[in-house]
């Protein structure tokens, strides 16, 4: 499964609102190689499923990874934090290891 937070859920739909984009756009998350730690966070809006997808609605926001991507992200939390020192987007991923210190890539 994978998780969004009510401060995340709330920041998707500023965006949502603000693209006009419409009901059948979901968040897509993926891991890559790269980064400082060796693996990468990546996330979009897109509107298109795609063969293995893993697909998940919590806190009513559809969450659409690939299979690979989702034996790095199994019960992790998608947040966000805005304001002055905010980090935006951000993983509360329990398989990571370490993290880089700007929190955009992990290891496990």
């Amino acid at each position: 499964m994978l998780f969004v937070a009510d401060s995340a859920k709330e920041r998707i739909g500023e965006i949502i609102r603000t693209k006009d984009l419409t009901n059948d756009y979901f968040v897509r998350v993926t891991v890559t190689s790269g980064g400082c730690s060796g693996l990468s966070y990546q996330m979009d809006f897109d509107n298109e499923n795609k063969p293995n997808d893993q697909i998940f609605d919590d806190n009513g926001v559809k969450v659409v990874t690939d299979l690979k991507s989702f034996l790095y992200l199994c019960n992790t939390t998608l947040e966000f934090s805005g304001g002055l020192n905010g980090k935006g987007f951000y993983f509360n991923n329990p398989n990571a290891a370490r993290t880089c210190g700007c929190g955009e890539s992990f290891a496990v």
